[in-house]
């Protein structure tokens, strides 16, 4: 039977026939799409669930648990559709895709990675993206900066660390090298020589605060109570760079900054030059989608991530951040609500979330 797909390649799942072949066939493309249930049992399953096939005539189509369970069925204890049977299977296939990206010589196809994953490209294209935070493609340029830094910290030219880092030919790495690196091969390998990284303090009611920016965007927001220790941090980063104060437009960009510490109602949107492990990048833009005013848990994010064993990882990173406020680790809280480390200080913590929970 064919059945109808949706403009981007997903079945559409429009007709009773159409939904009750896939069930035939444990279609795992369905997930999610629907759900049926058996009136002889009193259950209702995913698709793609291995129980014993039902006769037609006692089965149902909902399109979300809720509306199975409001018509009184209860979830099939084998393929659990309405819990973390879901969630383990997304994170599952994602974790399968995240594989083969970074043990792949050349970016795999959407196609590939959505076979592989066990889903339609539409369907997975929308799951990686919630579970990971990033589009395969850019979790993909991710991975790929990390592995160009590991090379290059370690090889003795660029030209090995080009091909070490899996990159076919030299032109192609030199075509992207600025946007994985925020800086020329040579110069990331000298510690930053020849990057121009500007920078100025200001004061709030947190004490000190720095803000430093590359041209691609923001690199630091550090919180501290002496300047002169904030500038030797951003130094110790970039011990080669050519970091210098910025002028009187610089200024107002940590002027912008301070307003949003004081008055987080105001907002915060600015370009970030962001620079860290895929892993890192991972956990870090799950961060920046927590809204101002409400809190997550380690765990909830590394299950945001496809990642639900991580939770020490997730912290790690949370720690490993160095744009304060404009990336909210300050928004992470244990799992029993009560604040946990923070590189600028749990007081500084407290008094950010009391601030963004009033406003």
């Amino acid at each position: 039977m064919s059945v109808a797909t949706t403009r981007n390649g997903a079945p559409a799942f429009s007709s009773d026939s159409e939904r009750w072949a896939a069930v035939v066939g444990r279609d795992r493309h369905a997930d999610g799409a629907f759900y049926y249930s058996v009136r002889t049992t009193g259950v209702y399953c995913r698709p793609s669930c291995a129980a014993r096939q039902a006769r037609r005539e006692n089965v149902g189509f909902h399109a979300t648990p809720a509306d199975a369970e409001r018509a009184g069925f209860r979830p099939c204890k084998r393929c659990r559709p309405g819990g973390d049977g879901v969630v383990e299977a997304r994170a599952q296939a994602v974790a399968r895709a995240c594989r083969l990206i970074e043990t792949a010589e050349e970016m795999p196809s959407l196609a590939a990675l959505a076979d592989a994953a066990g889903l339609s490209r539409f369907h997975f294209h929308r799951v990686f993206k919630t579970t990971t935070g990033l589009t395969p493609k850019a979790y993909a340029a991710a991975h790929r900066a990390r592995r160009v830094r590991d090379e290059l910290s370690r090889s003795q030219r660029v030209t090995d660390a080009i091909y070490g880092a899996g990159f076919n030919s030299s032109g192609r790495f030199y075509a992207t090298a600025s946007g994985v690196l925020g800086m020329t091969p040579t110069d990331f390998r000298a510690g930053g020589d020849g990057a121009v990284i500007r920078f100025a303090v200001g004061e709030c009611s947190l004490g000190s605060i720095l803000v430093a920016a590359t041209e691609r965007g923001v690199c630091s927001i550090l919180l501290g109570d002496d300047p002169d220790v904030l500038a030797r941090d951003l130094q110790d980063r970039f011990p080669k760079a050519r970091v210098i104060g910025g002028d009187h437009d610089f200024e107002r960009l940590v002027a912008k900054v301070v307003g949003f510490v004081e008055a987080p109602a105001l907002g915060l949107d600015l370009p970030l030059d962001v620079r860290g492990t895929a892993f890192q990048q991972r956990v870090w833009q799950a961060l920046r989608e927590i809204p101002a005013g409400r809190t997550a848990t380690y765990t909830r994010i590394a299950a945001r991530i496809g990642a639900p064993k991580a939770v020490r990882a997730v912290a790690r990173a949370c720690a490993s951040n160095a744009i304060a406020v404009a990336i909210p680790c300050h928004r992470v809280v244990r799992h029993d609500g009560t604040l946990s480390g923070y590189r600028w200080g749990v007081e500084r913590k407290r008094r950010l979330l009391e601030r963004e929970a009033a406003s």
